[in-house]
């Protein structure tokens, strides 16, 4: 006879632990074990959370190279049928060797499961018919486990669930996260100290009044916010390193339906616009995807939502300052351009409007499009093609954890018939389908890689972006390690173009994703290793860095109501000098529109106990020692970038944290 030891981890989270018997079967590439019920000292104790517990199983000759395991679990007598959330299995031969098995995942259930040995596999690696045809049988399952699902036409298609409970429980959120969330949700109201204001239909009668309903709950950038709203030069920085960084680009010829002349713009310097727009120093903000939108009905009024074109001019001291707003994209003689020499109110509300498309913009296509709706996308595809195995998977799944949950709520609580964007945002209902449709049909894979993306919107040599900075870096940090990881399992084009499963995932991922629209320029397979690692690159950065940039800033942006509506409820002025503060306070959106959208900001900028960062493996997907190294490597790395940034925000009037890789969540889960 000969022993095998076998070490058995249950995960430490919440409920992870069963009573229930656990038994295992060995199978090796010379024979396998006997269904073996694991038992010791410890009894029923051996399967708590955080705990490894050993085993010895014994067989008379040696199984030979270790392929799989087979687990199951049965209930006892007198014990309960409980989930058991298994973080992984070691097993040590007769001959020394270490093998491990990776689980994470809950086992529910009395079915046989069937786990492959960890070492990273690609499908042409994959020899052992025992291993093929546990890839194949795993395969099938996910397939019914994640179906594509058209939520609407014209958008990304998402996973198929009636409710949070129909996803599988390896996506589902933790206990902690589950309780958390709903608390925070259900009480974001009182928690802000808002509930009184919930109900009320009526408009703000002075700003003393927002202000008080504002200081129950504030970030130190919120009150810097308040305090600076009104300004020029905090209205232009938003859009460097506000929550919506993607819109603004260098103009170099002015946009036909935007008829500035030298002579309406002077600029600070002397400089005539067409000597700065020369210099490079003149930016364009164009929200044409809002034109012609039909805007909602809030508390029974019409609300208006602009699509603007605003000029900016970096001038001489490296402020970036708004110059001209025209508020509608067609020119009229009822469509005035707005400048800053204009009446202190005419002025300030063009930009209201400005920053009330700006919110809009942001949360359908920048947040909601460009990080929730494609992580999803690359998460089901990963879910339905590539197996635990696969060496992109490993790389991968860490950046998919509760995306599908989070996706799922956003469009039961959010965007759904009676969501609270669908409420109370000005793009709510029909526009809002018509913006994200929009946005669609106009995204670029371009857009979506950061160093494409700033070389093509002239951005490279913007004084004081620090998205920009600390993004790029950030972006080939993650290059290096995808590169070194994929490069490790992927040593020439022919062995990208020969991996069936990942050429499925981006055949999956451009027809669910972008709808099979080759004008988006994503790739429908990768011919190249270049090419595999570039797009790897982009998805971990769009569901970690990019996202957070887009997300973590809201309620410090947003908290304080003027400097974003998430609505208004007057038209704009169609002639100058007929505007007022009390002109503003009705445009503003009413009491419980905006403590709805504050209360909702709050929700989604919280971080929450189980937050997992950037570079953080609490699953162990990778056996081998060369990703190992190269991991450590990458969080050194994220560690110094981290260090950078933290010590340059000493010294910044507005410090800029939400790249900071500290900050910075592995995935999509808020």
């Amino acid at each position: 006879m000969v022993k095998y030891k076998v070490y058995v981890t249950t995960a430490n989270c919440a409920q992870a632990t069963t009573t229930n018997g656990i038994f295992i079967k060995l199978v090796g590439e010379d024979g396998e074990s006997s269904r073996t019920w694991l038992t010791n000292f410890k009894g029923a104790a051996a399967f708590y959370r955080g705990v490894e517990s050993k085993f010895s199983l014994y067989c008379p000759t040696s199984l030979g190279k270790l392929v799989l395991i087979e687990v199951d679990k049965q209930r006892l007598p007198l014990f309960p049928d409980d989930a058991w959330f298994a973080s992984k299995v070691k097993v040590k031969s007769p001959e020394g060797d270490i093998y491990t098995f990776p689980i994470y995942r809950w086992i529910s259930g009395s079915d046989v499961q069937l786990f492959r040995e960890g070492t990273a596999l690609r499908i042409t690696d994959d020899s052992h018919h025992l291993g093929k045809y546990s890839r194949e049988k795993e395969m099938k399952l996910r397939e019914q486990l994640y179906s594509w699902h058209v939520y609407k036409e014209g958008l990304p298609h998402c996973m198929k669930a009636d409710n949070p409970l129909d996803l599988p429980c390896e996506v589902r959120f933790s206990f902690t996260k589950t309780t958390e969330f709903l608390f925070t949700a259900s009480t974001g109201l009182a928690e802000l100290q808002l509930k009184g204001y919930s109900c009320s239909k009526n408009n703000w009668t002075d700003i003393e009044a927002i202000h008080k309903v504002f200081c129950n709950k504030r970030t130190d950038i919120s009150d810097y916010v308040e305090q600076h709203w009104k300004d020029n030069a905090f209205f232009g920085y938003q859009y460097l390193n506000g929550v919506n960084p993607i819109l603004i680009q260098r103009c170099t010829v002015l946009p036909e339906n935007l008829p500035v002349t030298d002579a309406m713009v002077p600029l600070r310097g002397g400089a005539s616009l067409s000597e700065e727009m020369q210099k490079g120093n003149i930016f364009l903000c164009d929200y044409k995807r809002l034109d012609g939108v039909k805007p909602n009905v809030i508390n029974g009024k019409k609300q208006y939502l602009m699509a603007p074109l605003v000029l900016l001019h970096k001038t001489p001291d490296d402020q970036l300052m708004p110059v001209a707003i025209q508020l509608k994209q067609t020119p009229a003689d009822d469509n005035p351009i707005f400048f800053p020499i204009d009446s202190e109110y005419d002025w300030l509300m063009a930009k209201i409007f400005v920053r009330s498309a700006d919110f809009n913009e942001h949360q359908l296509n920048a947040h909601l499009l460009r990080t929730h709706l494609l992580a999803e996308v690359f998460a089901v595809s990963l879910l339905r093609n590539v197996p635990m195995v696969h060496p992109l998977y490993k790389l991968l799944i860490p950046h998919t954890r509760y995306t599908l949950q989070i996706n799922h709520l956003a469009r039961l609580l959010l965007i759904a018939e009676k969501g609270v964007f669908t409420e109370f945002a000005a793009s709510g209902g029909e526009g809002m389908m018509a913006i994200l449709k929009r946005s669609l049909s106009s995204m670029t894979y371009s857009s979506l890689c950061m160093p494409d993306d700033i070389a093509e919107r002239g951005l490279e040599d913007v004084p004081n972006f620090y998205y920009r900075d600390d993004g790029l870096r950030l972006w080939d940090i993650i290059n290096r390690l995808v590169n070194g990881v994929l490069g490790h399992y992927y040593k020439n084009d022919d062995e990208v173009c020969q991996d069936s499963e990942l050429q499925k995932w981006i055949q999956d991922i451009f027809e669910h994703g972008f709808l099979s629209q080759e004008c988006t320029g994503i790739p429908q397979e990768f011919r190249t290793v270049a090419e595999m690692v570039k797009f790897v690159t982009m998805v971990i950065f769009t569901c970690s860095g990019q996202h957070s940039a887009v997300n973590t800033g809201q309620y410090d942006y947003g908290g304080w109501m003027p400097n974003t509506p998430i609505s208004l409820q007057r038209p704009p002025p169609t002639t100058k000098g007929t505007t007022s503060e009390a002109t503003m306070l009705q445009t503003f959106p009413d009491i419980n529109t905006t403590v709805q959208g504050m209360s909702t900001m709050w929700l989604l900028s919280k971080q929450s106990s189980d937050f997992v960062g950037l570079g953080q493996y609490p699953e162990d997907h990778f056996c081998e020692e060369v990703p190992h190294k190269l991991i450590k490597v990458y969080q050194g790395e994220l560690e110094v970038l981290s260090t950078m940034i933290r010590t340059r925000n000493k010294s910044l009037e507005i410090p800029y944290t939400y790249m900071d890789p500290a900050l910075v969540e592995n995935s999509v889960a808020i």
